[in-house]
Protein backbone atom coordinates (compact mmCIF):
# COMPACT_ATOMS: atom_id res chain seq x y z
CA UNK A 1 0.00 0.00 0.00
CA UNK A 2 1.06 3.53 -1.28
CA UNK A 3 2.11 5.92 1.87
CA UNK A 4 1.21 9.17 1.60
CA UNK A 5 2.73 12.27 3.77
CA UNK A 6 1.58 15.71 3.00
CA UNK A 7 2.75 19.24 3.50
CA UNK A 8 2.52 22.84 2.90
CA UNK A 9 -0.70 23.91 5.48
CA UNK A 10 -0.79 26.58 7.40
CA UNK A 11 -2.71 30.05 8.00
CA UNK A 12 -3.05 32.70 5.37
CA UNK A 13 -5.44 35.32 5.30
CA UNK A 14 -8.28 35.75 3.08
CA UNK A 15 -7.13 35.99 -0.47
CA UNK A 16 -3.71 34.40 -0.33
CA UNK A 17 -2.43 31.53 -1.30
CA UNK A 18 -0.76 27.74 -0.30
CA UNK A 19 0.47 25.01 -2.33
CA UNK A 20 0.47 21.77 -0.56
CA UNK A 21 2.33 18.58 -1.49
CA UNK A 22 1.60 14.60 -1.19
CA UNK A 23 4.87 12.79 -1.89
CA UNK A 24 3.97 9.24 -2.15
CA UNK A 25 6.42 6.03 -1.18
CA UNK A 26 5.88 4.70 -4.97
CA UNK A 27 6.47 5.93 -8.22
CA UNK A 28 2.58 7.71 -8.82
CA UNK A 29 2.35 6.94 -12.74
CA UNK A 30 0.80 4.28 -12.70
CA UNK A 31 -1.65 4.64 -9.87
CA UNK A 32 -5.09 4.94 -10.88
CA UNK A 33 -6.19 8.46 -9.20
CA UNK A 34 -4.89 10.90 -7.04
CA UNK A 35 -6.80 13.10 -4.93
CA UNK A 36 -7.07 15.86 -2.40
CA UNK A 37 -10.12 15.87 0.25
CA UNK A 38 -10.51 18.38 3.06
CA UNK A 39 -12.81 17.43 6.53
CA UNK A 40 -13.65 20.68 8.26
CA UNK A 41 -14.67 20.27 12.21
CA UNK A 42 -18.34 18.49 12.09
CA UNK A 43 -18.07 18.46 8.50
CA UNK A 44 -17.96 15.18 6.44
CA UNK A 45 -14.47 14.59 4.18
CA UNK A 46 -15.29 15.56 0.70
CA UNK A 47 -13.37 15.74 -1.98
CA UNK A 48 -11.73 18.95 -3.60
CA UNK A 49 -10.34 17.69 -6.49
CA UNK A 50 -8.76 14.43 -8.21
CA UNK A 51 -6.22 14.01 -10.99
CA UNK A 52 -6.94 10.64 -13.28
CA UNK A 53 -3.68 9.04 -14.59
CA UNK A 54 -4.77 9.66 -18.07
CA UNK A 55 -4.79 13.81 -16.87
CA UNK A 56 -8.23 14.21 -16.42
CA UNK A 57 -9.14 16.57 -13.49
CA UNK A 58 -12.56 17.15 -11.87
CA UNK A 59 -12.66 19.62 -8.76
CA UNK A 60 -15.47 20.94 -6.14
CA UNK A 61 -17.61 23.40 -7.97
CA UNK A 62 -16.44 25.17 -4.71
CA UNK A 63 -12.90 25.34 -5.47
CA UNK A 64 -12.97 25.22 -9.62
CA UNK A 65 -11.22 28.17 -11.33
CA UNK A 66 -9.20 28.92 -7.65
CA UNK A 67 -7.21 25.41 -6.95
CA UNK A 68 -5.50 23.69 -9.66
CA UNK A 69 -4.04 20.14 -9.27
CA UNK A 70 -1.30 18.69 -10.84
CA UNK A 71 1.85 16.14 -10.59
CA UNK A 72 5.45 15.57 -11.18
CA UNK A 73 6.07 12.07 -11.58
CA UNK A 74 9.92 12.41 -11.28
CA UNK A 75 9.18 13.80 -7.94
CA UNK A 76 6.03 11.04 -6.86
CA UNK A 77 4.06 14.40 -5.66
CA UNK A 78 1.18 15.76 -6.37
CA UNK A 79 0.30 19.31 -5.34
CA UNK A 80 -2.73 21.74 -4.31
CA UNK A 81 -2.06 25.24 -5.65
CA UNK A 82 -4.89 27.16 -3.84
CA UNK A 83 -5.46 30.75 -4.62
CA UNK A 84 -8.27 33.25 -3.71
CA UNK A 85 -8.75 31.36 -0.30
CA UNK A 86 -11.78 32.08 1.58
CA UNK A 87 -12.55 31.21 5.39
CA UNK A 88 -14.51 28.46 4.09
CA UNK A 89 -11.48 26.66 3.00
CA UNK A 90 -10.56 26.10 6.50
CA UNK A 91 -10.11 22.35 7.39
CA UNK A 92 -7.60 19.40 7.17
CA UNK A 93 -7.21 18.79 4.01
CA UNK A 94 -5.90 14.84 3.37
CA UNK A 95 -4.25 13.17 -0.05
CA UNK A 96 -5.63 9.97 -1.39
CA UNK A 97 -4.23 7.08 -3.65
CA UNK A 98 -6.44 4.63 -5.41
CA UNK A 99 -3.93 1.85 -7.04
CA UNK A 100 -5.06 -1.77 -7.61
CA UNK A 101 -8.34 -1.30 -6.25
CA UNK A 102 -6.96 0.04 -2.37
CA UNK A 103 -7.61 3.56 -1.47
CA UNK A 104 -4.29 4.94 1.06
CA UNK A 105 -4.99 8.27 2.52
CA UNK A 106 -1.79 10.58 4.39
CA UNK A 107 -2.19 12.11 7.45
CA UNK A 108 -3.23 15.17 6.88
CA UNK A 109 -2.42 18.71 6.90
CA UNK A 110 -4.21 22.17 8.46
CA UNK A 111 -5.17 25.03 6.24
CA UNK A 112 -6.65 27.81 8.49
CA UNK A 113 -7.46 30.71 6.40
CA UNK A 114 -8.22 33.65 8.95
CA UNK A 115 -7.38 37.43 8.98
Amino acid sequence: QVQLVESGGGLVQPGGCLRLSCAASESIFSISVMGWYRQAPGKSRDLVASLFRGGTTNYADSVKGRFTISRDNAKNTVYLQMNSLKPEDTAVYYCNAVSNSRSSWGQGTQVTVSS
